[in-house]
């Protein structure tokens, strides 16, 4: 029996094309018509020497152009816009507009502020120092009431030395990275403010935050960590764990239970 004779690829494709619907070449037939005129057909560019703008155009389109405001202008009459004036020390109360209100927007939560004997001590140092070192306290801005407050800290606290910072901020946010590093771990209270936050990220050591003055929550995330702890006691070895927490919230104007803390 005789073998047919095997079909070459241009057969193939004739044959192909002759048993391919009618509406799958006219498809065929528009996608290669669209694809040569893309090819071939000349291109213009965007811009031409003969667009171009004169320099007087420029400086007159310059002149001419008003800008958008970002926001729609304010209203004159909001209340928001009404300027408040404080007469007086502003203390727990505040005289705003010949008016006494209790005064909740005053960063003086420890309530120092009126107390007539700081004040006399205030006046006194101002007298003598002047209002200010003007200067870090490592170039030439330490004083002698500097370190004779550092030594009566060190001697109230019963620490070989004391630092003080001259602004409460620098204060918490490094002293917080000075001990805890990035392999600790801190437990700290959820409403601690922003300074604090701050240190915290600046120690880079992993934080595990409990609710608000809420010790059993503290002692819930104490105990979950004595478990991983016994799990991998070479890594506890090495890893220091701090409690940071408020004793008077700025946050909130509540206190640490703090007896509960310790015990």
């Amino acid at each position: 029996m005789a073998s047919e004779a095997p079909m070459s690829i241009y057969d193939a494709v004739i044959g192909t094309v002759l048993n391919a619907p009618t509406y799958h070449l006219a498809v065929e037939c528009i996608l290669i018509i669209g694809i040569l005129y893309l090819i071939f057909s000349k291109s213009y560019p965007i811009s031409s020497a003969k667009d171009a703008l004169t320099l007087e155009e420029e400086e007159e389109l310059i002149r001419d152009w008003q800008p958008e405001p970002l926001i729609p202008p304010p209203n004159p009459d909001a209340e928001v816009l009404r300027e408040r004036i404080i007469t007086g020390t502003p203390g727990p109360f505040a005289v705003v507009d010949g008016k006494r209100c209790l005064n909740l927007a005053s960063f003086n939560f420890l309530g120092l502020v009126g107390n007539q004997e700081i004040e006399e001590a205030a006046t006194k140092s101002v007298r003598k120092y002047g209002v200010g070192s003007c200067g870090p306290r490592g170039f030439y801005g330490t004083f002698d009431v500097h370190l004779n407050l550092e030594s009566e800290l060190a001697r109230f606290l019963g620490t070989q030395e004391a630092i003080l910072y001259s602004y409460a901020f620098s204060t918490i946010a490094s002293a917080i990275p000075a001990y805890s590093k990035r392999s600790d771990i801190v437990f700290a209270d959820e409403g601690v403010h922003f300074a604090i936050q701050k240190g915290l990220q600046a120690s880079r050591s992993k934080v595990k935050y409990f609710r608000h003055n809420d010790m059993d929550h503290l002692e819930s995330l104490l105990k979950k960590q004595k478990d991983e702890d016994v799990k991998n006691p070479k890594k506890a070895q090495v890893t220091r764990q701090f409690i940071v927490v408020e004793g008077l919230y700025v946050n909130y104007g509540d206190i640490c239970p703090f007896p509960k803390l310790v015990l």
